[in-house]
This record gives C-alpha cells, sequence and structure tokens, in this order.
C-alpha cells in the first residue's frame, strides 16, 4: 500500500506545534539534522525536518501523537551507531534523539538486574556498575558504545552473545511508546513467567517500527574472576575461512 505523508507545509505546521511544546528541545538546525541524517552504513544520508531531544516518557508520547495526527514519519535515534541505515530519514519527518533520557534508575545487586532509561550507553551503565562495585556487568557487546535502547531495538549482539545471549534474552521487560501514544510497559523482572503475550520479546528487534523504547529493565552477569586471550594466525585468509 502506498504511503500518503504530510506535504511540506504540513510539516512546517507541526514542527511549529512541537517548538511549542518542547521549546529549544526541538532543533531545525542544519547542523544537528545532517548529525542526524545517518549512521555508519554505506546509504546516503537524508535529513529529518527537526530533531527533537525529549527527557521524558511524555514527552516522547507528545511528539508521537502530534506526527500521527499529521502524518508526519518518525525516527527513532540513539547514537547513530547503527549500520543498516535504520536512522536515514527517507520519508524526512521528525527525529527523536533519545540521548536526553541517560538516567541509570535502579540496580539490584542481589537480583542481578537494573532499569535505565534508553538513552543510556552500554559503557555508561558498565562504568557505573564498575563505581559502586556490584561486581556486575551487562555483557552485550555489539562493539560501539550503542544506547541500550537502540541495542534493543536492533536486538544487538556481538561476540560475547555466545556465553551470554543477545538482548533478546538479556531485557527483562521496557517501557515503549505506540504509535497512537500510549505508553506501555512490558514485562517483568521475574526471571520466568508464562503469563500472557511476550510483548518485551515483540518489541525486541523491532527497529522502531512498533514503538519507541524509551526504559529497559536488562539482566546482569557477574564479572568474571578472570579473563583469557588466544591469538589463533593462519597464513592467509583462504586458510582462515
Amino acid at each position: 500500500m502506498k504511503q500518503v505523508f504530510a506535504t511540506s507545509v504540513d510539516r512546517r505546521h507541526v514542527v511549529s506545534q512541537l517548538a511549542g511544546l518542547l521549546g529549544p528541545r526541538l532543533s531545525v538546525a542544519q547542523k544537528d539534522r545532517e548529525e542526524h541524517s545517518r549512521d555508519v552504513c554505506h546509504h546516503p544520508p537524508c535529513a529529518p525536518d527537526a530533531v527533537a531531544f525529549p527527557n521524558t516518557n511524555e514527552a516522547v508520547a507528545q511528539i508521537v501523537v502530534c506526527c500521527a495526527e499529521n502524518r508526519v514519519p518518525v525516527v527513532p535515534f540513539g547514537t547513530g551507531t547503527g549500520v543498516e541505515g535504520g536512522v536515514v530519514a527517507v520519508h524526512g519527518g521528525i527525529c527523536v534523539d533519545l540521548s536526553r533520557l541517560n538516567q541509570i534508575r535502579r540496580v539490584s545487586f542481589d537480583d542481578a538486574d537494573a532499569t535505565v532509561q534508553a538513552g543510556v550507553t552500554r559503557n555508561q551503565l558498565n562504568s557505573h556498575l564498575a563505581d559502586i562495585g556490584s561486581g556486575l556487568f551487562f555483557p552485550v557487546d555489539p562493539g560501539a558504545d550503542a544506547s541500550l535502547g537502540g541495542m534493543a531495538a536492533t536486538c544487538a549482539s556481538g561476540s560475547s552473545a555466545v556465553m551470554y545471549g543477545t538482548m533478546r534474552e538479556n531485557v527483562l521487560g521496557l517501557t515503549a511508546v505506540m504509535p497512537d501514544g500510549a505508553i506501555v510497559r512490558t514485562g517483568a523482572r521475574a526471571r520466568k513467567s508464562s503469563a500472557g503475550y511476550d510483548l518485551t520479546r515483540l518489541l525486541v528487534g523491532s527497529e522502531g517500527t512498533l514503538g519507541i523504547i524509551t526504559e529497559l529493565t536488562l539482566r546482569l552477569a557477574r564479572v568474571p574472576e578472570t579473563i583469557s586471550t588466544v591469538v589463533c594466525a593462519f597464513a592467509d585468509m583462504r586458510a582462515a575461512v
């Protein structure tokens, strides 16, 4: 089915509305739009019409409602470290930068879990866990200091997934803003539950197509007592393959 989006005139109206809601947390500056036009993929950049920097779930919901009512695309943005072009605004619209949702809400030593906002990065969480002497760390490592919300949205993995699993196995629950602006909370801190649909794992890996993830409860792992590195040398590429 062909998608029908708002005209440039309508988009200016939406940008004006959002400016009234967000104030300085909405930018139409060329520099900000260019910085949010790409990730590290090979796809050509496409700039959004404006960049929003919400700092609450409610602000994200307001943005989504305004854009939905006016048929303006919404592009969630974490740190721009993706490699598949998921943040490239091919139809323009409003880029929702979640970097200001960056609070670590809670860490439980006994239960080995933590609740964080979506803009918290992997390194930020692990530094905090080390600073408080928790003996815990978040093990999923995609090779970049990505935001944890973005890692959940893309179901990030990495070499440590062999031992600890991907984001799908390490997100216990989350908060997300739906396309109609509803704020939903899924999952629980319980390690096992068969109650209802597994909406958490439906949203993990959905790439922002089902909703905007704003908060996560994550499974943590104990820091290994020792770490060893093994190097395997090969004469050439063919031998390695």
